[in-house]
């Protein structure tokens, strides 16, 4: 009996440590491994954060959830894919909730008069195997302007949970608040605010 305990221990033992690697294998870091065709935002996933300087004393950061938006990409022709994303300004949030409301109000962001800020790809530029500069029109606060962002492929495959096929990108950028009309207290709060965006997408 101690025997079989023992055998039906090791098993369990390796179940658990086989299983990250058994995930990792479900996804592929070639990018000629990518599907074509169109891909929705993987909400659920998805997260933009900012940071920026707080008084040069810290990095104040936050971030936003419930993005949502589509991604037509072929890995044969990088340069030809589209990217629209739509993120609600309400999800704003910093773990401070009277930071968080005073940020949704007419004084930073406007959420109520201003509740999407929108990114839409007007130039793909391949950099590398696995990275691309990707241009658009971003409109926050009411202003449209011109942002340049760097996106590094990560991965492709099955999701192993949910099984859709799922593609994912690091996405890193920065921007002045102030060129959106978003100048309260300049320069004690940093005006460049950096950007980090994780973005997994599902085929359709």
């Amino acid at each position: 009996m101690l025997h079989f305990r023992n055998v039906t221990a090791s098993l369990a033992l390796s179940a658990i440590l086989l299983a990250p690697s058994a995930l990792a294998q479900a996804s592929s870091s070639d990018p000629a491994a990518v599907l074509p065709g169109t891909y929705a935002l993987e909400t659920n996933h998805a997260r933009i954060l900012f940071a920026t300087s707080h008084m040069g004393f810290s990095t104040w950061y936050g971030d936003f959830s419930g993005a949502t938006g589509s991604l037509t990409l072929d890995p044969k022709k990088p340069a030809a894919s589209v990217l629209e994303v739509s993120i609600p300004v309400a999800s704003v949030s910093t773990t401070n909730a009277k930071l968080d409301g005073e940020l949704k109000s007419p004084a930073w962001f406007d959420a109520a008069k201003f509740p999407i800020i929108s990114f839409k790809s007007t130039k793909v530029t391949p950099t590398g195997a696995s990275t691309a500069l990707v241009t658009g029109d971003l409109t926050f606060h009411g202003v449209t302007r011109p942002v340049t962002l760097e996106a590094t492929f990560k991965a492709s495959g099955a999701n192993p949970m949910s099984k859709a096929f799922t593609i994912g990108f690091e996405v890193k950028g920065a921007l002045k608040r102030s060129d959106f009309g978003v100048a309260t207290y300049v320069p004690l709060i940093g005006d460049e605010v950096e950007l980090i965006i994780s973005a997994p997408f599902e085929k359709k």
